[in-house]
């Protein structure tokens, strides 16, 4: 059993704890913008393949306390490096620092590679070279006050780039955030699905792949522990076979993404190709203006556009049109909006009944649910609403 951290967005900590259990992680622990757990090397693999809300699966080779930056080195050094790659093999160093034993994590990662090459010439005469782009091995250095851990990144790229993504629209929303959104709005398959303002189609597909139960990782082709020296193919085929009998059939699902622009659509459209949902996912080129439902019930998800430099009346007239139309046309449904507009969410006009306080990168945001009653209930729902205000 190896000791293994799963980093996240800030706010998404305890979905990926509980995800992590369910996949059978042992010691399992929220901390900030990631979860540790233990788990042997069929749990790494089913992690980095099956996991919707984890940035990155790090294994760890070893953790040490630290006095100073010569102790740092000797630490690192010490390590049998050579049990993880050969002369023959690339490395990178990623590293992040707190406290004041090492303040720069340039420093650190530097110092890092370092010590590791010195060991290979002391041995062998020979060093590992440096690849930044794609190397055999990606060291992860953690250094917080005088404590060190440090892992090897299991995953290489981050895991949110799921490999579906052949069109990018403008600032697209992160896989494994659009991922966090479905899991908390509720939706399990039932009822319509649908993102009015769509951009490039994350939403929807990333909806359409927890209904179906397809593994988040499915279209990679590659993963940093393909080019471990201890890298079980047949244990990995074993894992995806597994998984993918696992997936569930999709007869009844709706699930619907509209968007205004042309651009969007077509790079939407193409996504949906690219990960095979065309069965399951409709994309349609019409305003959020024009949209209607579909189905009696069903939940709206959605990231509507907004320029973080203006903050302008432009959003607040574009969440307060949204808003209308929720209110006229989607009684029975429940409305989920997610942006870093905080002002324009206000501006809705619709009496929020929950809300979550996520961080898309550095943007914090809000994702608030709206529910859309109908008939007697929604007017003591408005009155009730008037009254606190």
């Amino acid at each position: 059993m190896k000791n293994m951290v799963a980093t996240t967005y800030a706010g998404l900590e305890a979905l990926l704890a509980a995800e992590l259990k369910s996949l059978g992680a042992d010691a399992v622990e929220i901390g900030r913008r990631m979860v540790s757990f233990r788990g042997d090397k069929a749990l790494m693999y089913k992690a980095n393949y099956c996991s919707r809300f984890a940035l990155r699966i790090l294994m760890e080779v070893h953790a040490f306390s630290i006095r100073d930056q010569e102790g740092f080195y000797s630490a690192v050094r010490a390590i049998p490096w050579e049990n993880f790659l050969s002369t023959r093999n690339t490395l990178a160093v990623q590293a992040v620092t707190s406290g004041d034993i090492l303040t720069h994590s340039k420093y650190a990662a530097q110092l890092t590679k370092d010590a590791v090459t010195d060991r290979f010439m002391e041995r062998q005469q020979e060093r590992p070279s440096v690849d930044l782009e794609r190397p055999d091995l990606l060291i992860n250095v953690h250094v917080r006050q005088g404590e060190c851990h440090v892992s090897l990144d299991s995953s290489g790229e981050s895991l949110h780039k799921r490999g579906w993504r052949k069109e990018q629209g403008e600032a697209p929303l992160s896989e494994v955030m659009a991922a966090a959104l479905v899991a908390l709005s509720g939706w399990t398959g039932e009822g319509e699905f649908l993102d009015p303002m769509c951009g490039s189609g994350t939403l929807p597909i990333e909806a359409a792949m927890i209904a179906l139960n397809i593994p988040a990782g499915r279209f990679r082709r590659f993963f940093g522990f393909y080019k471990w020296k201890d890298f079980d193919r047949e244990l990995w085929n074993g894992i995806k076979a597994e998984a993918h009998t696992q997936q569930r059939d999709g007869a009844a699902l709706l699930i619907r993404g509209c968007d205004a622009s042309w651009k969007a659509v077509a790079a939407a459209e193409a996504n949906v190709r690219q990960a095979g949902l065309e069965e399951w996912v409709r994309i349609e080129k019409k305003p959020f203006q024009a949209v209607f439902p579909r189905r009696p019930s069903g939940v709206i998800v959605t990231n509507p556009p907004y320029d973080e430099r203006i903050r302008s009346h432009d959003n607040l007239t574009l969440y307060h049109h949204f808003g209308d139309v929720l209110k006229q046309r989607f009684r029975g449904y429940t409305a989920w909006v997610f942006s870093g507009d905080l002002k324009a969410i206000k501006n809705v006009g619709l009496r929020p009944m929950g809300k979550h306080v996520l961080f898309n990168g550095p943007i914090e945001c809000r994702y608030v649910r709206f529910e859309l009653f109908g008939g007697a209930l929604e007017d003591q729902r408005q009155r009730n609403s008037d009254q606190h205000e």
